[in-house]
């Protein structure tokens, strides 16, 4: 397998993962949370600043369909990491020597 095919399979898995499969996620707290709520210091818990962003709360402000806001907000984010993280590792990536004059 070529790599290009193997990461265009890569990001189909990714993005059928982010927009289909989490909707199925549990809705039962993480791990923090159940120990916040266990230890009593959960209503201490305050809004942080981008919950109004829109992809705060792990949906897209705007759309009223709880299935497709997560699952637009999940294709988003992967979009957005592919990028972030491709863009990084094309301008660390090792480039050829230039050919200098002798």
């Amino acid at each position: 397998m070529s790599t290009k095919r193997f990461f265009a399979a890569f990001l189909l898995v990714a993005l059928i993962v982010a927009g289909f499969v989490s909707f199925y996620a549990s809705g039962d707290p993480d791990g923090l949370s159940k120990v916040a709520e266990d230890r009593g210091f959960a209503a201490k818990e305050k809004e942080h600043s981008l919950s109004g962003s829109p992809l705060g709360d792990y949906g897209v402000k705007g759309v009223d369909d709880e299935r497709l806001s997560g699952g637009l907000a999940g294709v988003i984010g992967v979009g957005l990491t592919l990028a972030v993280g491709g863009g990084l590792f094309w301008l660390v990536r090792r480039r050829e020597p230039a050919d200098t004059p002798s």
